[in-house]
């Protein structure tokens, strides 16, 4: 895996609901290296501290290769690196091989893979359609979040070393399908439960 695009974001107005709201899902590449830090990247907007920044959303991943699936849906819109939110876009992820628990190092920064994202209503407006959330759930291609371990900066260029496979774990892609689906793989929701690179949760 290598890092292709560093996103940030700054505040950027929305309406929602007949409400004005302020999000920080409209990253763009900045040439210049980031800063990871323990909760969140450094110079970026995150403006609901609830779903996202902190321990276990310190930093966000997206694959570069699920951009066509998406350009395809969606053409029409301006297209271009950070589109999902994410601080960094990454060659090489795939959410089907990569381990919840995993630490990588990345340019100056250790991360651990903690967990997949969740889309919500702000993603949906950024594509124009709340229809949106519904196909990337079907998809099952999420990116994940990460924890930091170890801050630092990270530039476009730097390659992924896996430094700790994770053990009786699963996939990213496999707790993203725990999330949603009906009917709960027991053994996934098991792993999941066990795992201390998740936040305690509850699943229903």
């Amino acid at each position: 895996m290598q890092i292709i695009a560093t996103n940030l974001a700054q505040p950027t107005s929305i309406t929602w609901m007949g409400q004005e709201v302020i999000t920080g899902i409209y990253k763009t590449p900045t040439n210049q290296p980031i800063y990871l830090g323990k909760e969140i990247v450094a110079e970026d907007e995150v403006s609901d501290r609830e779903v996202h920044g902190g321990e276990f959303k310190a930093c966000y991943l997206f694959s570069e290769t699920h951009y066509a699936y998406w350009k395809n849906l969606y053409p029409n819109l301006k297209w271009n690196y950070g589109m999902f939110g994410e601080n960094l876009t990454v060659s090489g992820l795939d959410e089907t091989e990569i381990l919840i628990g995993s630490i990588y190092k990345i340019g100056e920064a250790l991360v651990q893979v903690t967990q997949p994202r969740e889309p919500c209503y702000k993603f949906g407006v950024k594509f124009g359609s709340q229809r949106v959330l519904k196909q990337f759930v079907k998809h099952g291609r999420p990116g994940t979040y990460v924890r930091v371990l170890e801050p630092g900066f990270v530039k476009t260029g730097d390659v992924f070393i896996l430094k700790e496979q994770a053990k009786n774990s699963l996939t990213t892609a496999q707790f993203f399908e725990l999330l949603f689906s009906k009917n709960k793989n027991q053994e996934h929701l098991k792993l999941a439960i066990n795992n201390d690179a998740l936040p305690p949760f509850k699943m229903e």
